[in-house]
């Protein structure tokens, strides 16, 4: 935790006048002559911020300053998750129980999956909510970026929540789930990549500025929103919504649909972060840097299969854990491709087809043979 004799680094803060008695026990600079030609409105003007002032890092604009906006796209994402506003408890969990203590409710291995996946995102979202606090704002210089950060920690809160829900709904034993990333090894090597990234960012010492660090920086965010939440989350999600496609725990399925909704404005808002990044700072942006996001990416791949593979050592659900290694190579193409990286795997196509709606979050989709009509503001879903 950080304390207020960590050395943060500050952003630019507007910083009132100082009383004329105080400022009179120290030594005045020389003050220049005043320019003829310069009048107090011009002055004044030239003092507020200008929208186009404005950078996601290493700003030189008050941070404390929303508007006039430049990062509009920053804004809608903070407004549209407001409006899709969600809480666990609203979700009725009866037949999830039920289902979970009949001795002829789920196999062996459908158990399996529901307690691993619960076992690695109960950590994962507090992780990513760790990072959002405690790193990744403290650099970010854009009011309307933070502005998102805020929620999306917010939401992260509330994702550990639905997990602990749902683990208290079922019944289940909390110190083995919330100490599977401990005890569980695919699920503790994803944490241990992830970790060293978070490490960087929540680290007291560090500042961008220099090309090295803002490299650092870039990388967390790509590691975060693209490895992360788009790719690590993935066969958790598959395999929860695979289960309620069988009409098997749709009170936690319905839950993993609200947070897939959330984690892909996540994604989708931390690639248009990077891209901003790149666009404002294309000196970091080098061959070797992109080299080395590559070997990242596949490293990535290489571990969600693992847990792939550790979830479902048989069939189950009409899946297999081979089925998941083209699955991971068309999402790992499809999000080096969104940061302008070159596709690692040629060819690779997307085994679930059925998952498309779901994944990208259309306002309408089949789910459960129902359709979803519209998100409301007050977080319920509208069902025909």
């Amino acid at each position: 935790m950080l304390s207020f004799d960590d050395d943060i680094p500050l952003h630019p803060v507007f910083r009132p006048a100082m009383p004329a008695s105080a400022a009179t026990q120290l030594r005045r600079a020389p003050v220049p002559e005043p320019q003829p030609d310069l009048q107090p409105e011009s002055q004044q003007e030239w003092r507020r911020i200008r929208a186009e002032d404005k950078r996601v890092i290493n700003g030189a604009t008050d941070v404390n300053q929303l508007v006039p906006f430049k990062y509009k796209w920053a804004w809608e994402k903070y407004l549209a998750s407001c409006a899709n506003h969600w809480m666990p408890q609203e979700i009725n969990m009866q037949r999830d129980i039920e289902l979970w203590k009949s001795p002829h409710g789920l196999t062996a291995d459908e158990r399996r999956i529901v307690t691993r996946n619960l076992g690695f995102f109960v950590t994962a979202d507090s992780l990513a909510a760790n990072n959002i606090v405690l790193g990744t704002y403290r650099q970010i210089t854009a009011p309307e970026c933070r502005q998102y950060l805020l929620r999306q920690a917010f939401e992260e809160a509330i994702h550990t929540h639905a997990y602990q829900y749902i683990v208290e709904s079922l019944g289940l034993d909390e110190a083995e789930i919330f100490n599977a990333y401990h005890e569980i090894e695919s699920i503790r090597a994803k944490d241990e990549f992830l970790i060293p990234f978070i490490d960087t960012l929540t680290d007291p010492s560090f500042r961008t500025g220099t090309p090295e660090n803002d490299q650092r920086l870039l990388k967390s965010l790509i590691v975060f929103a693209c490895l992360m939440e788009g790719l690590f989350f993935y066969v958790g999600f598959v395999q929860i919504l695979a289960l309620g496609r069988q009409n098997k725990m749709t009170g936690a399925a319905e839950q993993y649909q609200y947070i897939l909704r959330d984690e892909s404005m996540h994604c989708n808002f931390g690639i248009d972060l990077i891209n901003q990044i790149k666009l404002e700072n294309p000196q970091i942006w080098t061959s070797e840097f992109r080299a080395e996001l590559a070997a990242l990416f596949r490293r990535a791949v290489e571990l969600e299969y693992q847990y792939a593979e550790d979830t479902m050592p048989r069939g189950v659900l009409g899946l297999n854990a081979n089925m998941f290694k083209e699955y991971l190579r068309f999402i790992a193409n499809r999000r080096a491709q969104q940061i302008g990286l070159d596709v690692l795997y040629p060819g690779a196509e997307n085994p679930f087809p059925w998952m498309s709606e779901m994944l990208d979050l259309k306002k309408e989709r089949n789910f459960f043979e129902t359709r979803v009509i519209e998100y409301q503001t007050g977080g319920a879903l509208s069902w025909e």
